[in-house]
């Protein structure tokens, strides 16, 4: 498990490969994840040591430009949920009651999903990712209902701040059906 992941989420395809190639050569880190997504947005995540991956999300912020920088972010000590929930492979087997944080931003909704991860005994459900969403990004959480409460209104307060944050809901006890319908 990597001490540290660090994002930068960019409104250019081609300016977001170039700040892939400047954070893996400005420090010793793994390329996670480099896409583009809707619409036309390109997000690249690293990972490695604290320091290692703030250089890197440094260097590519300044490559890519103001202009171009959607959302960044450092976390260190990510909860390990949130790597099963961003590759959709959280195995969901009862849904109690459900929490949903949307968000305008790739990095805002990853940032969201580990606060509210670590903040209440929850299950990490997914965080989907700007495909077919026109650039936003949902968290969805589980759990008791009070837990639930806690994680979304956690999550929807650490990036509330930024203005990324577009809604937020609680669920006590969903109908069944829509559990299908969510995964």
């Amino acid at each position: 498990m990597k001490r540290a992941i660090g994002l930068v989420e960019l409104t250019n395809i081609t300016r977001g490969i170039l700040v892939a190639d400047t954070m893996l050569k400005a420090a010793n880190v793994e390329l996670l994840l480099s896409q583009p997504l809707c619409p036309g947005k390109y997000v690249v995540m690293v990972g490695g040591d604290v320091g290692a991956v703030q250089s890197a999300v440094r260097s590519g912020k300044s490559v890519g430009g103001a202009e171009n920088v959607v959302d960044e972010f450092v976390l260190a000590n990510i909860h390990p949920d949130v790597f099963q929930a961003l590759s959709g492979c959280t195995e969901v087997k009862q849904i109690k009651s459900l929490g949903v944080i949307e968000s305008y931003s790739v990095a805002s909704a990853i940032v969201a999903a580990d606060t509210a991860a670590k903040a209440a005994a929850v299950q990490l459900l997914e965080v989907r990712l700007a495909r077919g969403m026109g650039g936003k990004a949902v968290v969805s959480v589980t759990g008791e209902i009070g837990a639930v409460t806690a994680a979304v209104r956690a999550g929807s307060n650490a990036i509330a701040h930024t203005g990324f944050l577009v809604d937020q809901l609680v669920i006590a006890a969903p109908h069944p059906g829509l559990h299908q319908a969510l995964f």
